[in-house]
């Protein structure tokens, strides 16, 4: 995996929406942040404006997107937020501009399409933090993103789980938002999960789909391919009347049955506040154990 060039004081970021609508405010609130970083940053012709659910139609979002994929004096991009959009332009991109100037490209949610893409063509992206939730996020989930943008080392820990299965593994960093994962699963926008650290996080889903999603992962046999799991942020999730009867956490544990890699609960990212930048295609290690869980880059 190609990873992009660390950033410097006074490179180039752009905000881009390529997905729903957002404040103006927000983006420059991530502005002023990223500046006060040391970068310089712009924004996009269509990042603040409104198209029903979308931030702009498919061509304006998707012009918005090459032109900073095709500028190779663009170091980074960070996308606005998530919500859903961005598989609408992901086939009309053309990613030959990127591919010969790999930069950083930032989110995550819906943004998951968009890593999925740089895991085929063998590039490092960043799930992490994006402007809609800067002016709420932890102190950690914004110095983990400027950590990561810049090439300085970090690594995340967390406190233990009594769900937690010990272990410690080895691997590349795949995964972010289950539903993209999972409904991308049967296209050439799916990870290569051999040996792979396994990331997943969702938001607001049925207990019952969240059942069904992680059917098809175990059908797929993606967890006998991969070597660790990390289940992330698991945000206001649904039961139904009856309920289903099972937690979120049972769900997974189920589909894990008889499979012994190291499987992390609760960890520091997804649609959370404290939701800690991670270099998605980079080598990790992963230590579960009864006093709490690390994850280092290797």
């Amino acid at each position: 995996m190609h990873k992009p060039i660390a950033l410097s004081e006074g490179d180039l970021i752009y905000i881009v929406s390529p997905a729903k609508s957002i404040e103006a405010q927000q983006i420059n609130h991530a502005k002023k942040t990223m500046e006060d970083w040391g970068y310089k940053v712009e924004i996009s012709k269509h990042a603040s404006n409104r198209c029903n659910y979308f931030s702009g139609s498919d061509n304006e979002r998707l012009s918005d997107l090459q032109k900073v994929l095709d500028d190779p004096k663009v170091k980074a991009i960070v996308c606005a937020r998530g919500g859903y959009g961005s598989v609408r332009i992901l086939d009309q991109l053309n990613w030959s501009g990127f591919k010969t100037h790999p930069k950083w490209i930032v989110g995550f949610s819906d943004i998951t399409v968009f890593h999925l893409r740089c895991a085929i063509l063998g590039i490092m992206s960043l799930h992490a933090t994006m402007p809609l939730n800067f002016s709420s996020n932890s102190k950690e989930a914004l110095s983990t993103l400027d950590a990561a943008l810049s090439g300085k080392k970090f690594e995340i820990n967390t406190p233990p789980s009594s769900l937690n299965k010990e272990g410690v593994a080895s691997g590349k960093l795949i995964g972010g938002n289950l539903s993209i994962i999972f409904s991308l699963l049967g296209t050439q926008e799916r990870f290569e999960f051999e040996e792979g650290i396994l990331f997943l996080e969702d938001l607001s889903e049925q207990l019952y789909h969240l059942d069904r999603m992680f059917f098809a992962l175990k059908k797929a046999g993606v967890f006998n391919k991969i070597n660790g799991l990390i289940v992330g942020g698991m945000t206001d999730l649904k039961d139904t009347t009856p309920s289903f009867g099972m937690t979120y956490e049972e769900i997974i544990l189920e589909k894990m049955e008889g499979i012994a890699i190291p499987i992390c609960f609760n960890f520091p990212s997804g649609h959370i506040d404290d939701n800690r930048a991670m270099i998605l295609g980079a080598p990790v290690e992963i230590e579960v154990h009864s006093i709490g869980v690390k994850l280092r880059y290797i």
